[in-house]
């Protein structure tokens, strides 16, 4: 099944398709046609139907403008698979739909008696359950095939089929006129708003982004691409719009051309201008002798309103407006506007207009876009900062000084995870002649693009190399690069090149010694991580212990923050210290989304979401998951989405995660990422315990625990355990809790001691077996760990039940399937049922039916509601009224067979991710 689309708004269009759905399956026939322009979001409306149309079968087919002119072949698409039922249709009706398909000769068919055809065989369909039929792009359908589904559209009646058409307008199409339509328009303005914050990472400029809603009129395909075409500028608040040779564009400039010279160059001044501020415009305007009586032939003909604001009558209008002018002219508008801009207040895009109406080199004026650079950094505009020193190092005279500011642009260019613009300057410094620790730098840059991009096996080998080309240039920028190198060749683990793996980085960086003076917090880091592969914890955890400490305490700043955050965070977790894990991976998501820097921000959120499954909090795991995929979006980043794995492991469907795993270790091995394959491994062996599928997770588990991946290896074992000796492999247990037991020697923390307590009960009999569950318990207990506190509660009711002590049994298993079911883990709870089961406590079956009562709308709204939050407070946020929040809750209501707000709080709301 789909999963469910992200929509902003469209209260009033869900409404109608939903009533749709509840139409067709009552019995009833229910038929639509969407109407609107390109990009206003008719197919993703589409596909929300597809995602609620739960419990029903689902046809989608889409015109293609090619196939116009070729008789039926719409037709086929939507009827092909529903052949097969075609024998029980009349005689008349069976041979209309043979020779129309090619089955069989013969002269045409009556199209009456095919349109009799179509309708029988759709109705025939829908007679197992209900059918919904998604036709996109109708306008491209071919004509016979749009006059039989308009015959079929007219004469549904009570046969559970859903006819949605989605029409692109303006259309002349007269076919599929009369039918029941829905006129699609764009988003309202908050929801415009929302949507491009959403999607563009970032921190916008106020004005910019009011002027990208009121131009593409809240059509979400032209905010998406107008906020994505220049994110840098955009962010800045100093953006200029595109010259390219749209053919609406060049209608505009035509159009533009043909105004008298003063209008076009106050067109000119206001397209120049990304803000749509009218007061700048007019001072700006005042100097080049242009007064308000100009605007009036451009207003005239609505290219353009001159009122508060200003703005253009489409973003294309701008755009031409900025073709239109002269070299010369671009340049004049661009003086004027930073003359009539704050040197104080408006220092940023003063320093870039003036930058504009640069004509060739000026040192001083690049120093100026160098100092905003970073003060645009230090507030945030990591993207803003980048066009900054990009342009800054284009005005730069002084060689040397012009390759540092090329670099120094590109590592934001990285940071803010516009990788191809990275490279692009990369290249650039390098055909410069740089000297010996430039070209260290580029081979730097270049390894950690390569790493943030793709997550290659490159990445190690090349940050490798440049950190033994630093060690006799500069120490202390070299340790930072075995960091960088130490944390590639974790990501591509086993698939790392020969002679840049995990073990070779280790070892060339504990042989790397500290720059002279302090030692650092990134110095004890380095040598920590170095040391667990190459000389064990022993030596490891007192390093690590100060790493972290350092860095919670803030002793470094927020650039190495962003930098080597991930690392800080697997540092906490080699210590098994959760609170810390937690605490440096909360630093590091907050700096990158302050600074808006997306790069940082992925790998962040990809720790921050398995963080969150392993207390139980699915619900946030899912938000965050949604905020990691429009980051990845944003950058190109493929590095594979590690919670999303363990979402699959939770929810225990096997027939749908197995198949999604299988492709998930198929796309690490192709990117080179054998981290990837280790959470692959995990995540198997995770669904597979849940399911009682004792030797399949058995197989996966001793492949996630194999090699050496430094923080994470350790973690596999207390599952290869339980495992191993659920599937009698005695053995393979014993020995993995014997390196469990070395891996956490000398630690005490609630963490570790639980699970090695858990483990030992599990290899054990008896008192020593009670003993080591109820210590189990009692530590885990302790922490916020309620996957892992449930996991417990489970083996130890098992256990209890089998040495017959069934009341004991029932208190374990019963709060172990409780807090299961609260948190989504699907096969862990239906584990706990059976075994509930088996001590006589009788134990409610979670399907498929309970599971997806509530719609994802209504699940949300049930937990703010949950939350205390009133209607009000639930409607503001959800951009619909306090009313149509009370007709939810109605229907939740029903659903969970409450009756009040207090009943809520105690209803459990069980939520199941999609992540496919």
């Amino acid at each position: 099944m789909a999963a469910a689309p992200v929509l902003r708004g469209r209260q009033h269009e869900r409404d109608r398709l939903d009533q749709a759905l509840r139409h067709v399956r009552s019995g009833e026939s229910a038929v639509l046609v969407l109407r609107g322009e390109a990009g206003v979001g008719k197919t993703t409306l589409l596909h929300y139907v597809e995602s609620q149309a739960v419990r029903c079968r689902v046809a989608r087919i889409t015109g293609v403008e090619s196939e116009i002119d070729l008789p039926f072949a719409a037709l086929h698409q939507l009827c092909g698979p529903l052949l097969a039922s075609a024998d029980a249709l009349p005689m008349p009706q069976q041979h209309a739909l043979n020779v129309t398909f090619g089955h069989a000769a013969g002269a045409a068919p009556d199209k009456l008696v095919l349109g009799l055809a179509v309708l029988s065989l759709l109705a025939d369909a829908a007679s197992e359950q209900p059918l919904v039929c998604l036709i996109d792009d109708a306008q491209w359908l071919d004509v016979a095939s749009r006059q039989v589904l308009g015959f079929v559209a007219r004469r549904l009646l009570g046969e559970s089929v859903l006819l949605l058409f989605a029409v692109r307008e303006p259309n002349p199409d007269t076919l599929l006129a009369g039918l029941p339509a829905l006129t699609v328009g764009g988003l309202e303005d908050a929801d415009a708003r929302a949507l491009v914050i959403a999607t563009t990472p970032g921190h916008f400029d106020d004005r910019i982004l009011d002027r990208i809603v009121v131009e593409t009129r809240g059509n979400p395909l032209a905010l998406l691409e107008l906020s994505r075409s220049s994110r840098a500028e955009l962010l800045g608040g100093f953006a200029l719009p595109s010259v390219g040779t749209d053919a609406l564009q060049d209608r505009y400039e035509q159009r533009i051309r043909a105004l008298p010279e003063p209008t076009q160059r106050l067109l000119l001044l206001a397209a120049a201008d990304p803000t749509g501020d009218a007061a700048l415009l007019w001072r700006a305007a005042q100097d080049l002798g242009l007064g308000p009586q100009t605007a009036a032939p451009a207003e005239k003909v609505q290219l353009v309103e001159i009122g508060r604001s200003v703005r253009f009558r489409h973003p294309l209008v701008r755009s031409a407006a900025y073709a239109a002018g002269g070299i010369e002219d671009r340049r004049a508008v661009h003086r004027a506007l930073a003359d009539a801009l704050d040197a104080g207040n408006d220092r940023q895009r003063r320093a870039w207009h003036l930058a504009a109406a640069a004509a060739g080199p000026d040192d001083r004026l690049a120093t100026e876009l160098a100092d905003v650079a970073q003060d645009a950094q230090s507030r945030g505009g990591i993207a803003a900062a980048a066009a900054l020193l990009r342009r800054s190092a284009e005005l730069t005279t002084d060689h040397r000084l012009g390759v540092e500011r090329t670099l120094s642009a590109a590592e934001a260019y990285l940071d803010a995870g516009d990788f191809a613009s990275a490279l692009g300057l990369l290249a650039r410094a390098e055909a410069l002649s740089a000297d010996d620790l430039q070209g260290a730098r580029i081979d730097v840059i270049r390894g950690l693009t390569d790493r943030a991009a793709r997550s290659g096996r490159e990445a190690p080998a090349t940050l490798l190399r440049a950190a033994r080309r630093l060690q006799p240039l500069d120490s202390r920028f070299a340790r930072l690069t075995f960091l960088d190198a130490w944390g590639a060749a974790l990501v591509a683990g086993r698939l790392a090149y020969p002679g840049s793996d995990l073990a070779t980085v280790s070892a060339a960086a504990r042989e790397a010694p500290p720059a002279p003076g302090e030692i650092t917090a990134a110095d004890h880091l380095l040598d920590g991580l170095a040391a667990l592969v190459t000389d064990g914890t022993a030596t490891a955890h007192p390093l690590l212990r100060e790493a972290v400490a350092g860095f919670l305490d803030n002793e470094v700043p927020p650039a190495q923050w962003l930098h080597c955050g991930v690392l800080v965070a697997n540092a906490a977790l080699s210590l098994w210290d959760y609170d810390r894990w937690e605490a440096a991976n909360a630093r590091h998501v907050e700096l990158a989304r302050a600074g808006g820097a997306l790069a940082p921000l992925a790998n962040a959120l990809n720790v921050r979401r398995v963080i969150a499954l392993w207390r139980g909090d699915v619900e946030h795991a899912r938000e965050l998951g949604m905020e990691e995929s429009t980051v990845k979006q944003a950058t190109g980043m493929r590095r594979a989405s590690y919670g999303d794995l363990f979402l699959l492991a939770y929810q225990g469907h096997a027939a749908e995660a197995l198949p999604l795993l299988t492709e998930a270790a198929a796309e690490s091995t192709a990117r080179g990422e054998g981290l990837g394959l280790y959470f692959t491994d995990r995540a198997t062996a995770l669904l597979h315990l849940g399911l009682g599928h004792y030797a399949e997770a058995a197989a996966a588990a001793v492949r996630a625990a194999s090699g050496d991946l430094g923080p994470f290896t350790a973690q596999a074992l207390p599952d290869l355990v339980e495992a191993a000796v659920r599937s009698g492999a005695t053995m393979i247990a014993e020995t993995a809790l014997e390196r469990l037991a070395a891996y956490t020697a000398g630690l005490d923390l609630e963490w570790a001691t639980g699970l090695r307590a858990r483990s030992q009960a599990l290899v054990s009999d008896g008192e020593q077996a009670e003993q080591s569950y109820a210590e189990a318990v009692d530590r885990l207990g302790r922490t916020r760990l309620t996957f892992e506190l449930a996991r417990t509660r489970l083996l130890y009711g098992e256990w209890l039940r089998r040495e017959r002590r069934r009341t004991d049994a029932r208190r374990q298993l019963k709060q172990a399937f409780e807090e299961f079911a609260g948190m989504g883990a699907d096969g862990f709870a239906e584990r706990a049922r059976h075994e509930l089961l088996a001590t006589g406590e009788k134990v409610r079956k979670r399907t498929a039916g309970t599971v997806d009562e509530l719609t994802p709308q209504e699940e949300h709204i049930a937990r703010m509601a949950k939350d205390g939050r009133t209607n009000t407070e639930i409607g503001a946020e959800l951009y619909i009224s306090a009313r149509t929040v009370e007709w939810h809750l109605r229907k939740i209501f029903a659903k969970l067979g409450i009756s009040s707000r207090k009943e809520l709080r105690d209803a459990p709301i069980h939520l199941r991710s999609r992540t496919h």
